[in-house]
């Protein structure tokens, strides 16, 4: 993957000034909660340069990518999961893919969005319409990925996604996804909360932890104010005596190469190496998940195809 530059200078600044971004994981109230917590500032606006993402594109993918951060909690070691959208309206859905160490990819189906007229709110049922949400554990060492779905009933990726573990692993959950903006349409803030019940979690304390979630201060602000994630939690959960689990590193990678494109080219048939190889251009391939372009001269081309023929 090739990171594209942060052109915008003061909000690169702004950036370089924050904590960095992570996933901090906590137990509530004696160990029947669980809450992991991500910064995501840095991710989200490298999504939005690497992908070239308006507004209304960046909060849903943003969005998409401060969840897929989140749901690195629910997996472990080398694995990874994927949470992909199908739906009607004119997202058409994404495809966002996070492994347990950190990394997280992804991309929207529709970039632009194709709008009839200019939104003024970021009420996004609209944009989703009806659907499904799928989420794919793929397991190292596993043959099968694990895939559940559900149809979307909210239009709101957080309240969909707590529906999906009601309904799908039958766990009471609670997301938080915020991103915020400043008056130049830039993202200076951005981050997400996930609290899980664990078995044996009594209804009381649910209700609690819900409540305390309900009144927190503006995640997205606080993350553009330079607040670190842990102190975050550990400030709007006291009620529930948040203890410290473990922290990870988060952000934007994709693991594609220009030697994995070459080994996609040398895997053609033939008779399309042909046709690439008559192209008076330079044949440009480009990632879905990164949007990172691999250019192939035809003098790399043809090296390419003759060492594919030894």
């Amino acid at each position: 993957m090739i990171l594209k530059k942060i052109e915008d200078t003061e909000l690169a600044g702004h950036i370089e000034a924050l904590p960095a971004d992570r996933r901090e994981v906590f137990l509530l109230a004696d160990g029947t909660l669980r809450l992991s917590g991500v910064s995501a500032t840095s991710m989200v606006n490298h999504m939005r340069a690497n992908h070239g993402t308006g507004i209304m594109e960046t909060y849903v993918l943003g969005q998409g990518y401060i969840a897929g951060a989140l749901l690195q909690s629910t997996v472990k070691g080398n694995d990874r999961i994927r949470l992909d959208i199908e739906c009607g309206g004119p997202i058409k859905g994404m495809s966002v893919e996070s492994w347990a160490i950190g990394a997280v990819r992804g991309y929207l189906l529709a970039n632009p969005i194709p709008l009839s007229k200019p939104v003024d709110s970021f009420d996004t049922s609209m944009l989703y319409g009806p659907g499904f949400l799928s989420l794919t554990k793929i397991l190292e060492g596993s043959r099968t990925p694990f895939t559940g779905q559900v149809m979307m009933e909210n239009g709101n990726l957080a309240n969909d996604l707590a529906l999906y573990f009601s309904k799908s692993e039958q766990t009471p959950t609670l997301f938080y996804l915020s991103i915020r903006f400043d008056r130049l349409g830039r993202v200076t803030g951005a981050g997400g909360i996930f609290i899980q019940a664990l078995p044996g979690c009594p209804d009381d304390i649910l209700a609690k932890a819900e409540d305390l979630a309900g009144n927190l201060p503006n995640l997205g602000q606080a993350m553009a104010d330079g607040t670190a994630i842990r102190k975050y939690i550990e400030a709007g959960f006291a009620g529930l005596d948040p203890v410290y689990e473990q922290g990870f590193p988060i952000g934007f990678s994709c693991p594609c190469s220009k030697g994995s494109f070459s080994s996609y080219l040398a895997s053609l048939p033939d008779k399309e190496k042909e046709e690439l190889l008559a192209k008076d251009d330079d044949t440009v391939l480009e990632c879905f998940n990164c949007s990172t372009q691999y250019r192939f001269t035809h003098d790399e081309l043809g090296s390419l195809f003759k060492e594919d023929r030894r």
